[in-house]
């Protein structure tokens, strides 16, 4: 006989199902397959996708002797800063907290920088939940450091996947596989998991390999430029997936980075005091060969993404679009997704 709480727990399962699955039907973004056409109906906002890869160990200097061509390309025809402000503590844990939160550590609360059970998940609302509350849109996430474990709040609109550094297979290129089976399997007609059906709106990759390497080996060794080659290949490797199915001239990419070259960010401590970090956006909608003049916080990844999707951003947070690498003035909102028949 099935118990009371598997019952009671089959009929929430199935409760949040249908309500996701309408959710996404009726979202504004298409899921071809390959090469394939899209049904769905267009957004007010020429982007139906965003790719935020966050880095470790990146600054201007790494882009020197040709080690990133495709990272230099999407600076040379998008919009930069190399001068982001970070957080405070610099440390990857809290920094990668405040770029969800789109708030500040001494409001977010995460200040330590390891992954701690007995804290449980950040309370302060993320990105991905103002995405889900202001248009349906759903995420995936891309880990690569157990840290951050922390942040991988349990979500039915958000698919997390995460490895770390005690697992030797966990590199830039393992990573990239596991994005090539989630694009195959949601956009197989089946779902990917139990939740999203259909290719997210927010494609989160965390690529930390040039930031180890620099700490193990010196920012100036051959490890750290051929960490840097690694990344960059990761980052080509994603787009061209994009490209793939289809859907590159609807992306825009978002490039920062944890912690610039020169910084530990997995230490126990600080090992800066002024964080400094580069914040790059190229693609549909934004300005090419943009220096940005306004100043810039990586707590405003969060809006911007919001922007960039035509979402109005109803919350509190402090978390500010960058409105001057827009080709476009004024932010346009997506309008109210349609259900299907």
């Amino acid at each position: 006989m099935v118990s009371t709480s598997w019952r009671l727990h089959t009929i929430i399962v199935g409760l949040l199902m249908v309500l996701h699955e309408t959710t996404v039907e009726s979202s504004a973004y298409a899921t071809p397959a390959p090469g394939g056409e899209t049904t769905a109906t267009a957004s007010a906002s020429p982007t139906e996708h965003v790719i935020l890869f966050v880095l470790e160990g990146f600054g201007k200097d790494s882009l020197k002797g040709g080690t990133m061509p495709s990272l230099s390309k999407l600076v040379k025809e998008g919009s930069v800063t190399w001068s982001a402000t970070g957080v405070k503590p610099a440390l990857r844990l809290p920094t990668m907290a405040s770029l969800i939160t789109g708030l500040p550590v001494e409001k977010h609360g995460v200040n330590w920088n390891s992954f701690e059970f007995s804290r449980g998940y950040p309370r302060a609302p993320s990105v991905f939940d103002y995405l889900d509350l202001s248009g349906g849109r759903d995420s995936a996430i891309f880990y690569m450091d157990e840290s951050l474990y922390q942040l991988a709040r349990p979500e039915p609109y958000t698919d997390y996947q995460l490895c770390g550094a005690l697992r030797p297979e966990c590199v830039p290129t393992k990573i990239v596989t596991y994005i090539q089976q989630y694009f195959k399997k949601a956009t197989s007609g089946h779902g990917y998991g139990h939740a999203i059906l259909s290719l997210p709106h927010l494609l989160v990759v965390h690529l930390p390999e040039a930031g180890r390497a620099g700490v193990l080996h010196g920012w100036s060794s051959k490890e750290y430029r051929d960490a840097l080659r690694t990344v960059d290949t990761a980052i080509k490797s994603v787009l061209d997936l994009f490209k793939e199915y289809a859907l590159s001239d609807r992306t825009t990419v978002i490039v920062t980075a944890l912690s610039g070259k020169g910084t530990d960010i997995g230490a126990d401590s600080p090992t800066t005091d002024s964080p400094v970090v580069p914040w790059i956006v190229s693609g549909t909608g934004i300005k090419h060969g943009q220096v940005i003049h306004q100043p810039v916080s990586i707590i405003d990844t969060g809006a911007t993404v919001m922007r960039i999707l035509g979402l109005e951003t109803h919350t509190e947070w402090d978390s500010k679009a960058v409105e001057e690498i827009f080709q476009t003035a004024a932010a346009t909102s997506a309008a109210p997704p349609s259900k299907k028949p």
